[in-house]
């Protein structure tokens, strides 16, 4: 059965929100769509996450369907997990933690609807996070637009039209960045200014680290900056030792060279063998990536799937592989209940 609107979020050691998070996204939902659904996907929470979620499951298993990973996958990975499972004409995501307040997906349905866009953002006025998180927000943001060329700046808190949605899901590489992959399939892009609140306590699951490693699946996933970096770096540093080459060719032609100078000697050695390692390292991270992906390396694994319908579920790229190398069907029965 179809549905008006899906909700995907993903889950990390949020236990304390959900509750309150549930209940205000049916309050909105049931004035907004005659149809939806609440999708909770725990990313290998430690803090009983997965208990709420069985809880809130039990209490609205119409709306509500909850699933549970094997670990922590990180978020875009998540999210594709829940987006395989969705049947909304429009798909809202958003955090875990109420800084995006329910309320606002009206103004994302109210603005997809009457500009015709495939996807569309809540940016906020003002962002309510820690110092050191809009710092590090502000780098993937950058990065977002330097790469693939777009004014708008993404936010987690988004309205995706199912067609769009539909056009990333064969994607199954364990390096995700949902963003990168919807602007890969549209230019059609628009943003609405909604309300960021303060985290009421706790701190976010994503730390500094976890920001410059969103950063790199960025430019390595979606972009060769790097690499065409380094060759330009390269080719400068060419040119200037032909050059400084040419000098002292002249130099010594004019006897104007007595001792051979240590200093020139070693800013050389020290310039080439860094370039020479910077290169090989950003050519060793293209190149682990790929073998990752050679070897199969999950985008996610389900361990435990409640939800109401059984049949309409979908499986991860993973499960399908297998049970095809296996030559057997997808059964409801190789997901817990």
């Amino acid at each position: 059965m179809s549905v008006d609107v899906s909700v995907v979020i993903p889950v990390y050691n949020s236990a304390q929100y959900l509750p309150k998070l549930v209940s205000r996204l049916i309050s909105v939902l049931e004035r907004e769509a005659p149809q939806f659904e609440i999708i909770l996907v725990d990313d290998g929470s430690t803090d009983g996450s997965w208990d709420v979620l069985s809880e809130l499951w039990t209490r609205y298993p119409v709306h509500v369907m909850a699933i549970q990973l094997m670990r922590n996958y990180g978020q875009h990975n998540a999210l594709m997990c829940g987006f395989r499972q969705t049947r909304g004409e429009y798909v809202v995501t958003m955090d875990d933690d109420l800084q995006n307040p329910p309320e606002e997906i009206s103004k994302l349905l109210f603005k997809i609807r009457e500009s015709g866009a495939d996807l569309v953002y809540g940016v906020y006025a003002q962002k309510k996070h820690a110092a050191w998180r809009n710092v590090g927000s502000a780098l993937v943001r950058r990065f977002y637009k330097m790469v693939l060329k777009v004014p708008i700046e993404p936010t987690s808190f988004r309205i995706i039209k199912s067609k769009l949605l539909k056009s990333i899901l064969s994607y199954n590489k364990n390096f995700t960045y949902v963003d990168g992959l919807l602007t890969w399939n549209t230019q059609r892009i628009d943003a609405i200014v909604v309300e960021h609140q303060a985290r009421m306590n706790g701190r976010s699951g994503y730390s500094m680290s976890r920001l410059l490693v969103l950063s790199l699946n960025l430019f390595t996933n979606f972009s060769l900056i790097p690499l065409q970096l380094v060759s330009v770096w390269g080719m400068f540093v060419a040119i200037v030792g032909l050059l400084f080459g040419v000098y002292f060719l002249v130099q010594s032609i004019l006897a104007n060279i007595v001792v051979t100078g240590y200093a020139s000697i070693i800013v050389a050695i020290l310039v080439l063998g860094g370039t020479q390692l910077l290169a090989l390292g950003i050519i060793g991270e293209y190149l682990g990536r790929v073998h990752l992906n050679v070897n199969r390396k999950p985008q996610y694994v389900e361990r435990q799937i409640l939800c109401a319908d059984p049949d309409s579920m979908s499986y991860s790229p993973t499960e399908q592989e297998v049970l095809a190398s296996l030559g057997q069907g997808i059964d409801s029965s190789d997901i817990v209940y």
